[in-house]
């Protein structure tokens, strides 16, 4: 369940970092840095699903420090990824090294999260 939930959520922020939302009738919010939060948001769900999908599919209680640290780099990957798509393939889009670093902090964030709700004992 958390492994489905995980692809599905790695989709999703892929189509909406990806996708182009000018010229649709979508109400717009104008709060400075929002973006920011956002992105923030998508890794650290991203990193609490992954942590969880990997608990699922290894069958064990106990994951180990070296995973954890592959999901981290993933992750971080993943999102230098769509930075370079959103810069080099969308029109309205345009990569941010601060959308990396919010990114990045969420990641770390979800991790450190996920340790101490998922994994307290395990770790």
């Amino acid at each position: 369940m958390y492994t489905i939930l995980f692809i599905s959520w790695v989709v999703f922020v892929a189509f909406l970092s990806l996708f182009s939302f000018s010229g649709t009738d979508l109400p717009t919010v104008q709060i400075p840095h929002l973006d920011k939060l956002v992105h923030f948001t998508f890794y650290f769900v991203a990193s609490v699903l992954g942590t969880l999908a990997i608990k699922e599919c290894s069958g064990s209680p106990k994951i180990g420090k070296r995973v954890v640290w592959y999901l981290v780099g993933s992750l971080i990957a993943y999102g230098i990824i769509i930075e370079v798509l959103q810069s080099k393939f969308t029109a309205t889009r345009s990569g941010e090294i601060l959308d990396f670093v919010a990114n990045t902090i969420g990641v770390f964030a979800g991790i450190i999260v996920a340790r101490f709700l998922f994994l307290r004992k395990e770790y």
